[in-house]
């Protein structure tokens, strides 16, 4: 398998899935804009999204594609299929579970994740109304997410890259014809959640029926494999998920400050998504597979190299990522956000989000590739103790930062912890021997370096007059915009190929 060409499949999937979710929070904006109603859905939905990168693409996917991935290459298909039935059965029936208990308890785990709403008791209300409505997306995901990691052991890469697409398509459809049906109209997002599940689970099982590997109810809790997965699991949902956990202490903290800041945070979040979903996510989905393979077959060298391939790539399509968000914020909001109910003080304020976010986007990226150094070896304990340090630290961060620069703050901690995270992780893996750097990484750097900083000069030139954006009508701006993207990206590459980097020299090949 052409890794390069795979990730080049999954990110192209990503890419659309993102464009379409950028036509969603567009209309999101245009039509409820950044007030109590959109604070209230924003948390709601935050709480089953947020289990979702726990149990579901977080601590699930790490435990259970390197146990799957070793009992395909060492097993045979009889008991991989075993282990299949068994994990989706007791995973089905403990979702049951989780899915009655969080809706009966949706009272207190709205006072939990966002205290400050309850000096407002309809907005208190609401929030525990769309929650009730959300809560059971995790049901549907937490299975999306056992088929994505069987697709993806067996290299379907794409088809998981493609499956969140389903939720957007669900939120433009019911923003677009079915908001004025509902009372109140913000009602329609949560319901919206509801159905975008059902199709995401909905759109996979043809392809797993394709492969073979369509699970079937076979409940055995002595499964020795099972019992693995369920080990790995428990201290992953810190190791993994560190950066989402912020994320919620930050709604707490932002539900004290003034009405609006949950959304802002939450619009700039979603303009970092698309490089870390593309990227961040996409590599990350690629590698642990083949990681997992080199473990089991003792190939250190091998280990090594893929290590090394994906920590090159991941700086030459984050670093220009993270400098272009910051360059081109008001471009960006104004672009995508600057519509109907969202006002001019509503893009000042995602933009300062969003530049601070942007700090951080090397380490929420670079963390989605050392972890799977860590959880393809099946060693969790070490990645946990980085965790637990860094989700201290962030929190230390949110309060040395909420006063001067309030929302921004928080998103500044989140950057700055995930850079942490990161850093702590490959100390460790060069502690531990795990990883041996390749030859040529400072004139590697160096280059890199130089061809960002001529991009960064072109963007903040070509961008002008940061306030002639707010003028602008929706189409000259989008035109606007999107040339200024394709300049930026002209310019970057054009210079990393004048400093003599080729495509060729990052194909890599790997068998899973």
């Amino acid at each position: 398998m052409n890794l390069l060409r795979a990730l080049a499949a999954v990110g192209s999937m990503t890419f659309l899935s993102r464009i379409l979710g950028f036509v969603r929070d567009t209309l999101i904006a245009r039509v409820f804009g950044a007030g109590v109603y959109t604070d209230a859905f924003f948390v709601a939905f935050k709480i089953p999204n947020l289990l979702r990168r726990l149990f579901a693409e977080g601590a699930f996917s790490q435990a259970f594609v390197p146990v799957l991935a070793e009992y395909k290459n060492q097993r045979g298909v009889e008991q991989t299929h075993n282990l299949v039935n068994h994990v989706a059965t007791l995973l089905g029936l403990a979702l049951i579970v989780v899915t009655i208990l969080g809706m009966i308890a949706a009272p207190w785990i709205v006072y939990v994740s966002a205290p400050g709403f309850e000096g407002d008791a309809a907005k208190f209300d609401l929030t525990i109304t769309l929650l009730r409505i959300t809560f059971p997306y995790i049901f549907f995901i937490s299975l999306v997410s056992l088929a994505g990691g069987i697709l993806n052991t067996y290299s379907k890469f794409s088809v998981p890259a493609f499956t969140p697409a389903w939720l957007n398509v669900t939120f433009i459809i019911a923003a677009l014809f079915f908001a004025p049906y509902f009372d109140p109209p913000i009602k329609v997002l949560a319901w919206a959640v509801f159905v975008g599940g059902i199709l995401q689970l909905a759109f996979q099982i043809p392809f797993l029926i394709k492969i073979g590997f369509i699970p079937r109810f076979r409940l055995n809790l002595h499964d020795e494999g099972v019992w693995r997965i369920l080990k790995l699991m428990g201290p992953a949902i810190f190791g993994v998920s560190i950066a989402q956990i912020s994320l919620l202490i930050n709604t707490i903290f932002a539900s004290f400050l003034e009405t609006g800041s949950v959304s802002w945070l939450y619009y700039a979040d979603r303009l970092m998504e698309l490089p870390t979903g593309m990227l961040g996510v996409g590599l990350g989905t690629i590698l642990l597979p083949s990681l997992a393979k080199s473990f089991a077959n003792k190939a250190d060298d091998e280990y090594s190299q893929l290590m090394d391939w994906g920590l090159r790539l991941t700086l030459i399509l984050t670093l220009p990522a993270a400098v272009a968000l910051a360059v081109l914020a008001v471009p960006l909001v104004t672009g995508l956000f600057h519509y109907g109910a969202f006002t001019s003080h509503d893009v000042s304020m995602t933009c300062q989000a969003l530049m601070a976010y942007s700090l951080g986007l090397i380490g929420l990226i670079m963390v989605k590739v050392l972890a799977p150094a860590f959880y393809a070896r099946q060693d969790i304990k070490t990645p946990v103790k980085i965790a637990l340090f860094t989700l201290v630290s962030t929190q230390l961060m949110n309060l040395a930062f909420i006063g001067p620069m309030k929302h921004a703050g928080l998103a500044l901690a989140i950057g700055l912890g995930a850079c942490l995270n990161a850093g702590l992780l490959y100390f460790y893996l060069r502690r531990a021997n795990i990883y041996q750097p390749q030859a040529g990484w400072w004139l590697f750097l160096v280059k890199l370096i130089l061809a960002v900083g001529v991009m960064a000069v072109v963007l903040f030139f070509g961008a002008g007059d940061t306030n002639a954006w707010m003028d602008y009508a929706m189409l000259p701006k989008l035109l606007r915009l999107t040339a200024l993207i394709l300049l930026g990206a002209t310019v970057y590459f054009g210079a990393l190929w004048l400093l003599g980097f080729r495509l060729r020299d990052f194909s890599r090949r790997t068998e899973i």
